[in-house]
């Protein structure tokens, strides 16, 4: 009787168990297809790469099958990978990538992806290992939170229309072995790896940047003080001329009155 009691209690807290993990996975890739989902609306595709996105079957594995998708097991809904190389898309930055919760890699390089790089960029993507939004439009600066992406070790930002400083933070990044933002519009020193090393390479085509493998950068405090210096004697000597000027005009004008 007792051995009974005890299979049984045994069936039932597996099949509760079981119960449980079906429901989770279910919820995952409920996400993961609330993720394609949202990346196919908010993207133009005139070439009908993502036709292939059909969400009338989501069986499992059924993502597994879709243009650019990668999955951790091809026949679980459970997104590795999303890789949209090429394809013509535009549009902004996609933000509902951030309800693939499994994602590692994101590379949406060589299409017309135009706007910032969103400000809580880790918020979105931060188990990501690779990042590539090479050969798009991107624009403005490269936000500090992208350092908070501390699982990174791609991060590929060359050929956009980048600007302002590279944030020092990137720096920070320990498994970062590739980065790369050649030609954009970038300026200031570049950041201090410490334990990676990049060359020139990493650099090029952004006239102002400098520093690191690149040129010394020039001490831009010491031109702003000089130049402030410029500006208090300039002041000085107005003021001074404008009083001898005032004392010359007080006496002539007494001098024809009398």
């Amino acid at each position: 009787m007792v051995s009974d009691c005890r299979a049984l209690y045994s069936l039932v807290a597996v099949l509760i168990t079981w119960s449980f993990l079906t429901k989770s996975f279910s919820h995952a890739a409920q996400r993961d297809i609330k993720c394609l989902k949202s990346i196919k609306n908010s993207l133009e595709d005139p070439n009908n790469y993502l036709s292939t996105w059909n969400f009338a079957n989501t069986s499992e594995g059924s993502l597994c099958r879709f243009t650019g998708v990668d999955c951790w097991h091809p026949d679980e809904n459970k997104i590795l990978n999303i890789r949209l190389v090429d394809m013509g898309l535009r549009g902004e930055f996609p933000l509902g990538v951030s309800s693939c919760s499994s994602l590692t890699g994101l590379d949406l390089s060589s299409n017309n992806i135009y706007g910032n790089i969103p400000n809580n960029i880790s918020k979105l993507i931060g188990f990501l290992t690779i990042l590539d939004l090479s050969n798009n439009k991107l624009s403005g600066e490269i936000p500090e939170d992208i350092a908070n992406c501390t699982y990174l070790n791609t991060l590929k930002l060359d050929n956009n229309r980048l600007t302002g400083q590279i944030p020092y933070q990137i720096g920070h990044l320990s498994r970062l072995r590739t980065f790369s933002v050649t030609s954009n519009q970038l300026s200031g020193p570049v950041p201090r790896f410490t334990d990676s090393t990049f060359t020139a390479d990493s650099y090029e085509n952004n006239r102002g940047l400098c520093g690191g493998p690149l040129p010394r950068c020039r001490d831009h405090s010491k031109k702003a003080a000089l130049a402030i210096d410029g500006d208090a004697d300039a002041g000085i000597i107005a003021a001074a001329l404008g009083y001898v000027v005032g004392v010359f005009l007080f006496f002539w004008v007494r001098a024809r009155i009398n």
